[in-house]
């Protein structure tokens, strides 16, 4: 058994990587030539689930790091079809409905994010 903080091997990295992919962890198991039972008892480990959870989120950092690359594409396309006089007038409805739905919405997350910086300004000075 492995120490505390030390790396996985190469067979856990692959499975961590067929995790990923593969739809379930049979599936996964065979990818990596290991039995699915070995592979439910890796999940079980803290070092192997601590290594799936960090590229899990690795994967959801990238994905959004893509998303918001194409957001600006996707409000332009929005307002295209909005302004377009020749779009279905249910486009056009739909597409102002989801400019004006993300303009609030974002704006909702920007007082929020002001109200939470000033909180926690507040509790630096309650600590100190």
């Amino acid at each position: 058994m492995k120490g505390h903080g030390d790396k996985l091997s190469r067979k856990r990295e692959q499975a961590i990587s067929a995790l990923l992919t593969a739809p379930t962890v049979g599936d996964a198991a065979e990818v990596v030539g290991i039995g699915p039972s070995t592979l439910h008892r890796w999940l079980q480990e803290s070092d192997f689930q601590t290594a799936y959870l960090m590229a899990r989120r690795e994967i959801v950092r990238h994905t959004t790091s893509v998303l918001q690359q194409a957001s600006a594409r996707a409000v332009y396309t929005l307002i295209d079809v909005m302004e377009d006089e020749q779009s279905p007038p249910s486009s056009r409805v739909a597409a102002a409905r989801a400019v004006l739905d993300l303009a609030y919405r974002g704006r909702e997350m920007e007082d929020l994010l002001a109200r939470l910086d000033r909180l926690e300004g507040m509790r630096g000075v309650v600590a100190r």
